[in-house]
Order: structure tokens, then C-alpha cells, then sequence
């Protein structure tokens, strides 16, 4: 059985190809202007790392904010139930998920079965996410993907603000202009993120095994804060995009299964 769960995220897009219930292969790719498009692009991709057709896909959920765009999916389910799905498949003893996106961060509790128990989302201001991290590292001219190494060579936290990512960035070009260095900036972006994290962590109860997913799972200095703040070490798959793909992907092996024994 080949089934495909397909995540549309704000900044990007994953397809998980499961057979027999085992990854097969996935993708990761930009979102775009058109979701659709982005779908259509990132299962493509995952198709030809599979070297499978189109055809050979049996059933698609697709899930995110552009879950309900996705032409060719079957049915669609929401990121926070596929997280824990995913996330449940990877470490099955898992009770706490954060989920660090684009543009929003999701504080997870969920059953032995990986059902979700509660959730917390955080608030319209963007600050605490993958859109915010991108942002501070245009302003510091870093690359993204070395945001977290440098910030670790920091021997103390600049005092940014952690309520607005507006003010935010703002304050980091004042910091810098006053010659703060880069490394001490970008440890207290960290800083203000864990810390917003850290308190919808605890609106729903902080209970191991802790899993964190999503993108701002690869930046080492905001996973480092968030440790110190929870107090346990997070567990991560090796590739932690995928986490909701992956959910989709195995509720689409369940619905198919029940479709097929129904009929």
C-alpha cells in the first residue's frame, strides 16, 4: 500500500510517500504564491526520489494552513492531529510536542496512541517563529542556516523584546548599530523565543518524552534555550520538516485501510 501525506506550511512545503507504512521517500520544498502549486511541486519531487508515479499513490491527506488547496488530496486533516501523529510514530513513549513553523509555534499533548489531549497556539504576532528567524537574519546578514552556530559564540544575551517581532527587529538594528556583537543579538532573539515557547509549553503541561518539530528544530542556539527553560532534552528525527507530512501520510494509511475494509 502507498499512501502520501502532504504538509503546506507558510514558508514551506513537505510530501512524506509511506509504503507498507514505512517512509519510502519525502520532500521538502518553498511554499509559493500558489499552494496548490507548492503541493503539486513537493510530491513531484518526492514521486521522483521514490521512483514511483503518481498513479502508485493510493490515497493523500494533506495538512498546514494550505491543506484545504491540495486538488488532488482526498481529505484533509489539521497540522496539530498530524503532528502528534508523526510525532508519535517516530518516539511512540512521546507526550509533549512543540512544533516550531513559519509562522506559528504549537504547544502539543497527546496520548500513548498519539491522539491529541491539548494544544496551545501562539498568538497572531510572529515573533517565535521561522518567518522571525528569517527576518533577524537578514538584519544581520547571516544566512539562516548558521543563525543558531553563531549564537553560541555569544557570551551574554542582548535584551530583545519578545512580545512583538516588529519592536524586535527594531531592536536589533539599534543593537547593532551601537556595536553589539552579532553573536549576542542573535542569542537574545533565542532567548525571547524560548521564552515565548517555554509559556505555551507550560499552558498545556510539560510531561517526557518531549519532542520538538518543524523548521526552527535545525537552529541549535533556540533548541538549546528551550532545553535549559523545560528542563528535559528533546528528542528530534533526524529530519524534523517532515514530522506533519509524516502524520498525514499515516492517517491517509488508516483511512485507506478502513475504506478498503468497508467496502
Amino acid at each position: 500500500m502507498i499512501v502520501a501525506g502532504v504538509d503546506i506550511g507558510s514558508l514551506s512545503g513537505e510530501t512524506v510517500i509511506l509504503s507498507d507504512g514505512k517512509i519510502l521517500s519525502y520532500s521538502i520544498v518553498r511554499t509559493g504564491a500558489d499552494s496548490a502549486l507548492t503541493a503539486k511541486k513537493a510530491t513531484d519531487e518526492a514521486l521522483k526520489n521514490a521512483n514511483i508515479s503518481f498513479e502508485d499513490i493510493e490515497y493523500t491527506i494533506a495538512t498546514g494552513y494550505g491543506r484545504v488547496i491540495v486538488p488532488f488530496a482526498n481529505e484533509n486533516i489539521t497540522e496539530i492531529s498530524c503532528h502528534a501523529k508523526g510525532a508519535n510514530y517516530l518516539f511512540p513513549d512521546v507526550k509533549t510536542i512543540l512544533d516550531m513553523g513559519g509562522q506559528d509555534c504549537k504547544a502539543i499533548r497527546c496520548n500513548e496512541k498519539g491522539k491529541v489531549t491539548n494544544f496551545a497556539m501562539n498568538d497572531k504576532c510572529a515573533a517565535g517563529t521561522g518567518r522571525f528567524c528569517e527576518v533577524m537574519a537578514d538584519v544581520l546578514g547571516i544566512p539562516l542556516e548558521d543563525i543558531g552556530k553563531t549564537s553560541l559564540e555569544a557570551k551574554k544575551d542582548a535584551m530583545i523584546s519578545s512580545a512583538c517581532a516588529v519592536f524586535a527587529k527594531s531592536e536589533a538594528v539599534s543593537l547593532l548599530r551601537s556595536g553589539v556583537p552579532k553573536s549576542e543579538i542573535l542569542s537574545g532573539v533565542h532567548e525571547a523565543i524560548a521564552t515565548r515557547v517555554f509559556a505555551l509549553l507550560q499552558r498545556v503541561g510539560i510531561e517526557g518524552d518531549f519532542v520538538i518539530s518543524g523548521g526552527i528544530a535545525k537552529n541549535i542556539g533556540v533548541i538549546k534555550k528551550v532545553a535549559e527553560k523545560v528542563g528535559l532534552k528533546p528528542l528530534m528525527s533526524e529530519e524534523p520538516q517532515i514530522v506533519g507530512a509524516l502524520g498525514a501520510a499515516l492517517f491517509a494509511k488508516e483511512r485507506y485501510k478502513k475504506g478498503q475494509s468497508l467496502a
